[in-house]
């Protein structure tokens, strides 16, 4: 076969494979060029998922006649002035979608400049380009795309429903209306749940402002501020408390420089971060955006810009890492209003159906008595009605040790009683605390490993009768093998033939535990975790399991003053909001909330 040169329209169309594979990335090139021009309302419409119809209008500079003509003609761009491909401000740089777009369906374009006198206007259709026509138009852009894909039926073939489709256009919108808050979105059409979210002022204000509509309202008040800086390179936006996670990483938003992007180096970043609070199989709800020199990164990596190389991807991903871990440390007890809404709820399910599933009964009483009339026997004898009532299955008399002056100003209050030998019930001046003992306690504990640590390595206390541990063979050579790391964490073990080992030294924080049990956790936390990770997660993941077993425990009795010292620890410990698996440690019903519940409200 002779070697041959490709038609332009075809070349065309086998770059539109690339750059425009479905709807959502012609709406994605359409909204960057508008954001690129300075626009400050950009209105989308779609139709059939956008196969039928993409309509793209915006305020922003518009073009000349002569601009528009060169537009859409392939590899022309207003960007990129000095031509220095490493030096890329814009969102666009590479002049390829407009022609892509016109050479898979029908693309028409009216254009005016705020000080022309009239609008100019274009359309190409399956790669022919029409004639610069003179037409009424607003100061901005308007571009339609109708049938796209209609002259490449094979890529038709390839896409979703017209729901599927229509939710990835609102999805990637939303990434674009995150990252510039400054600019009005609107999106309206079929599948779509239509917004209308108004610029917001510069700054971090208008930003938690923008992210409240996208990330759901009570994101504001459970969101920490983000912002570090090393070497040239900032990040700074808004990350949610542990206990305010996901089931999807789809409330996780990266950006670099405003660009939205998936990148896989920020995306492990986040989740290292949030490893060590959120549960292995929940995702954080944040924005970050990643600021530097356009230099330090490089943005023409991936067709559709999606990812981005960083000259030290290592000095980012620490940046990363230590700015959110930094965030959520000084976060200290803090965990999400979201719970204690969560609780009233699940009240309010059982009060509605009676608790088990039958309307409540009303209680009819008998026509009551004058207010001088001698009180019935049955007043002053036991009522039965409470006979039934299970005595406290601890001691729930908090109450009769006075608190301390200020502790129910305090973040989490007073104690005030004990319930079910598991869940400590604090007063504040606001409202009431639950709080899990076994749950908040297992928290300190690791944090107090942790910290000890990274001091000067964990205190370990010699047992004055080793203690043999028989395990699978394997599990015995596992543990033998991290022997190392099991030292510096206080666990020193020798093998003691197969299949057991013998414990010499345990960690002091730990004494009186049971070994047995610690030490066969400790295998099948190593053998879950493998060698992959960083050798501090895997050190996390057994400090983890050991904080676990020197716990209060859920059914052990706790004195008032013990329970007092458990809140006050709290208060000053990082991460206390949430255990070691990412359960929350406690949740605060507000006064006002109860009141409503009661029908006080």
């Amino acid at each position: 076969m002779t070697v041959r040169r490709l038609d332009p329209v075809l070349v065309d169309r086998i770059a539109a494979g690339e750059v425009i594979e479905r709807p959502a990335a012609a709406v994605k090139e359409l909204v960057e060029n508008a954001i690129d021009a300075g626009a400050r309302a950009i209105a989308v419409t779609i139709q059939g998922g956008g196969r039928e119809l993409i309509r793209v209008v915006d305020d922003g500079a518009g073009m000349t006649p002569e601009d528009l003509e060169l537009a859409v003609d392939r590899h022309a761009t207003s960007k990129l002035p000095d031509g220095d491909l490493f030096a890329i401000d814009t969102l666009g740089f590479r002049g390829e979608a407009l022609p892509s777009i016109g050479s898979v369906a029908r693309l028409s374009i009216a254009t005016r400049r705020r000080d022309a006198v009239q609008g100019s206007g274009l359309v190409v259709e399956a790669g022919e380009k029409g004639v610069v026509r003179p037409v009424a138009a607003a100061p901005g852009t308007r571009i339609e795309v109708s049938d796209l894909f209609i002259f490449t039926p094979a890529r038709l073939k390839f896409l979703k429903s017209d729901r599927a489709e229509a939710q990835a256009v609102s999805e990637m919108l939303r990434r674009l209306a995150i990252a510039h808050p400054e600019v009005r979105f609107s999106l309206e059409g079929e599948h779509v749940s239509a917004f209308d979210w108004p610029a917001e002022p510069i700054g971090e204000e208008g930003l938690l402002r923008r992210l409240g509509r996208a990330l759901g309202r009570d994101f504001p008040e459970n969101a920490l501020k983000i912002e570090a800086e090393r070497e040239g390179f900032r990040i700074s936006g808004f990350a949610g408390l542990p206990t305010f996670h996901r089931g999807t990483s789809a409330g996780v938003h990266l950006a670099v420089n405003g660009r939205p992007v998936r990148d896989k180096l920020l995306l492990s970043a986040v989740r290292g971060a949030y490893a060590d609070v959120v549960p292995s199989d929940r995702h954080p709800v944040l924005f970050l955006d990643v600021g530097c020199d356009p230099r330090s990164v490089d943005v023409n990596v991936h067709p559709a810009k999606s990812e981005v190389r960083f000259r030290d991807p290592a000095l980012v991903r620490g940046l990363v890492v230590s700015g959110l871990k930094a965030a959520l440390a000084a976060a200290g007890h803090r965990a999400t209003t979201t719970g204690g809404a969560r609780t009233l709820d699940a009240f309010r399910a059982v009060l509605s159906m009676g608790g088990n599933g039958n309307a409540i009964p009303r209680p009819s009483f008998p026509q009551a008595p004058g207010w001088n009339s001698p009180a019935p026997a049955s007043m002053s004898a036991p009522q039965s009605g409470f006979a039934d009532f299970a005595a406290p299955s601890a001691d729930a008399r908090a109450h009769l040790a006075e608190p301390s002056a200020d502790a129910l100003d305090r973040p989490l209050g007073a104690a005030r009683a004990q319930v079910h030998e598991t869940y400590i019930v604090a007063q504040t001046r606001e409202g009431v605390v639950i709080v899990d003992q076994h749950a908040a306690h297992e928290r300190l504990v690791y944090e107090r490993l942790k910290a000890e640590r990274a001091r000067n390595g964990i205190a370990r206390q010699p047992l004055l009768l080793p203690e043999v541990v028989e395990l699978d063979p394997v599990d015995a050579d596992r543990l033998i093998a991290a022997g190392g790391e099991l030292e510096s964490l206080g666990l020193v073990l020798e093998s003691f033939g197969p299949g057991a080992v013998l414990v010499r030294e345990a960690p002091s924080q730990l004494a009186g535990g049971n070994l047995q049990r610690l030490v066969r956790d400790v295998a099948d936390a190593l053998a879950e975790h493998g060698t992959a990770g960083s050798l501090e997660r895997r050190l996390d993941h057994v400090l983890a399991t050991m904080a676990c077993h020197n716990s209060v425990r859920a059914g052990r009795r706790m004195r008032p003053e013990e329970m007092d010292a458990l809140l006050r620890e709290m208060e000053i410990t990082p991460n206390s909001g949430q255990c070691n698996h990412g359960r929350p440690t406690y949740v605060e019903l507000k006064l006002s909330d109860i009141e409503k519940l009661f029908g006080r409200r």
